[in-house]
């Protein structure tokens, strides 16, 4: 199988043509750029170019504007005059969707303009329809001729191009002969990509984004393949989860489809869309490239690990790997979340409360969320009062031969430990391996062979390497070379200093190998360095936002595993939503109006609402949601269920309510547990 990256073991950028926007040079090993999007109204000049500025001055080197028609694309000029009055030359973007007259006006005016391929030209409706080859062939010449002018523009005023597309928004033409798949909107890009070269034009980036990292991750990959397959070359990348959402779960979910790409050394430039104000996007980004900075010749050594020759999985089709069940690990049961509790000095019962179980003395019970962790790692420490009946321990090997209840207790060994030892579980094991950077697991594996002929084994992999995921992942490999079926719990460590690092570190680590299908579980931890500073530093980031103000690194920690599961969609614990970042289309307070939908509906476990703040992208990315909420006019909400419209022009005072009852009427709703 053709590899769409370098190297699956060690870190390598990936070639791709170099392009010019403005004065910033993308791709061919430049630097990974940073780019973000404004949300005010592109008519108002000065609120439009004072958040520029906020935006520049947090460290952005692109700021995209949208352009929805022509009267905004001429108003380009006049924030770009003034941002150039004020001394700024970063370069704007302008973002086209459904208009190629205003993307014709901007590119006249801006250093680069971004298409939507799939509403530039083609319509969405949401309809099935069927082509011959001969009508597809005259489709596509209709996108030439409609195309074609804006890249003579592009290529007489030395503009740039992204051609963009977003899995919510595939036309009809491309859904009824790709499907809603990965390659249809390769195949979207692609289009417009053969006519810009039959023009000689070349300044061009691509994106492939969708709200589901799965889907963006696996679009990538194919489209690098097909790129290199057709052209014997590679665009710069634009990478991005879109409608990633606010907070914790909008930073996870674009760090895991974000994180897995730059991982491989894919992308180019980078953008993470939050419904946050623009400038806290910045430090998110920067967080996520700086793991590939200081790099030799855009390499990392990555220790010992040797190199695959055949992947033994798809990395276009996800499929999880086949394991047998241990208890509650393994099969087909959801991946496992393992607490590392063990750097408390003396655990007492409310310190469980951190890890989702909370002690009801009067009633004498335990209440259990819905992100409670399966198992408590302690170390060395026996606990002295009763359990809940779910929870259990796992301690290292001598602490385990002292607990006097096996049922509870299981012991947690490295390699060499386990195979020579004495003190075993009959039913289960926890066996560690540090994958290549550990002497115990090299010499032909002859560890993993004897590991696979114990059916009480949980295999533990983590890796001490610069670039642990690539190590971890060439393990899982060498496991499905060998037909070994043991179950796997991905360890990982962080060593950063804030909570924004550590969630970067965390999901892009972990968030690789869950979206490939690997891993039967998560054990999260930190250095005692991290873990010290974390807590002194109290972990706030740059967004002032302060994950541990009312929690303790233990509760940040669980609660980062179950959101990286949750946004790879192997585990589900919780409501999703798919929240836009705003810009100068939405129609309503994003920000203030997805918090009020939380509020409300934060309580439903596996339902996925859209929050949209208009038609552009709405319908389209809410295609994968339960239930949508999308702006249709200003103070007017249009509700969907599905992609099925059931109310429209809502009054927004009232439009949170429709929500709920709808959620009602679909038997989709509980009454919160108050």
């Amino acid at each position: 199988m053709q590899l769409y990256c370098n190297s699956l073991t060690q870190y390598s950028r990936l070639k791709t043509k170099e392009v010019k926007v403005g004065d910033l040079l993308l791709g061919n090993f430049n630097p990974i750029r940073v780019q973000t999007m404004t949300t005010t109204d592109t008519m108002d000049t000065i609120a439009t170019v004072e958040q520029c500025i906020r935006c520049i001055e947090a460290g952005a080197e692109m700021v995209r504007i949208t352009a929805p028609s022509k009267k905004e694309a001429e108003n380009l000029l006049n924030i770009k005059n003034e941002l150039r009055a004020r001394g700024y030359t970063t370069p704007i973007i302008a973002d086209i969707h459904f208009t190629p007259n205003a993307a014709e006006i901007a590119a006249r005016i801006v250093e680069k303009v971004r298409v939507n391929p799939g509403n530039y030209i083609d319509k969405k409706k949401f309809e099935q329809l069927e082509y011959s080859d001969a009508e597809y062939a005259e489709e596509i010449d209709r996108i030439r001729d409609r195309f074609t002018p804006l890249i003579k523009i592009c290529k007489e005023y030395g503009t740039a191009m992204r051609i963009g597309t977003n899995h919510g928004s595939l036309s009809d033409r491309i859904m009824s002969r790709y499907g809603d798949t990965p390659m249809g909107m390769v195949e979207s890009a692609m289009e417009f990509l053969r006519v810009a070269r039959h023009e000689n034009y070349h300044n061009i980036l691509l994106s492939m984004k969708s709200s589901n990292p799965q889907v963006m991750v696996q679009a990538y990959r194919l489209l690098i393949q097909q790129m290199d397959a057709e052209f014997g070359e590679c665009y710069p990348l634009h990478l991005g989860v879109t409608e990633a959402g606010d907070g914790e779960d909008g930073r996870v979910k674009s760090a895991a489809g974000i994180g897995t790409l730059l991982e491989d050394g894919i992308g180019d430039t980078i953008r993470v869309s939050l419904t946050e104000d623009p400038e806290f996007e910045v430090p998110v980004c920067k967080d996520l490239v700086k793991r590939y900075q200081g790099t030799v010749n855009n390499k990392h050594t990555n220790g010992s690990v040797p190199a695959i020759e055949k992947i033994p999985y798809s990395p276009f089709v996800y499929k999880k790997r086949s394991s047998f069940a241990i208890n509650n690990i393994g099969g087909n049961q959801v991946p496992v979340v393992i607490a590392d509790l063990s750097k408390i000095n003396k655990i007492s019962p409310a310190h469980l409360e951190s890890v989702g179980y909370t002690y009801d003395s009067n009633s004498d019970k335990w209440n259990i969320s819905d992100a409670a962790a399966d198992y408590i790692f302690t170390g060395n420490e026996l606990l002295d009062f009763a359990l809940p009946g779910t929870l259990k321990v796992i301690v290292y090997p001598a602490t385990w031969h002292l607990s006097n209840d096996k049922e509870k207790y299981f012991p947690l060994y490295d390699s060499g430990a386990y195979l020579n030892g004495t003190w075993k579980s009959d039913t289960l094991n926890f066996v560690m391996i540090d994958c290549f950077n550990d002497q115990t697991s090299l010499n032909d594996f002859t560890n993993l062979n004897e590991l696979a002929n114990d059916n009480t084994v949980v295999i533990c992999l983590s890796s001490t390497n610069q670039q642990a995921m690539p190590s971890v992942r060439r393990m899982f490999m060498e496991l499905l070379q060998r037909n070994i079926h043991n179950p796997v719990v991905i360890m990982c460590d962080s060593n950063w200093q804030t909570a924004d690092e550590h969630l970067i570190h965390f999901a892009t680590e972990c968030g690789a190998l869950l979206l490939d299908g690997f891993g039967d579980g998560l054990c999260l931890g930190m250095s005692q360095k991290s873990y010290t500073a974390t807590n002194n530093n109290n972990a706030q980031n740059a967004s002032g936002r302060n994950y541990l103000s009312n929690s303790t690194v233990e509760q940040f920690i669980n609660a980062t595993a179950f959101t990286i599961l949750q946004a790879t969609r192997t585990r589900i614990s919780k409501t999703e939503y798919i929240s836009c970042p705003s810009c100068g289309r939405t129609l309503f307070d994003l920000q203030e109006t997805t918090a009020k939908i939380r509020s409300r509906t934060n309580h439903l476990k596996g339902v996925k609402i859209a929050i949209m703040g208009c038609i552009v992208n709405g319908p389209g990315e809410m295609a994968d949601a339960d239930f949508g909420y999308v702006g249709s006019g200003p103070g007017k909400i249009t509700l969907y269920k599905g992609k099925e419209i059931v109310k429209r022009n809502v009054d927004s005072a009232i439009a949170v309510d429709e929500l709920i009852n709808l959620l009602k009427e679909n038997e989709a709703w509980i009454e919160p547990v108050m």
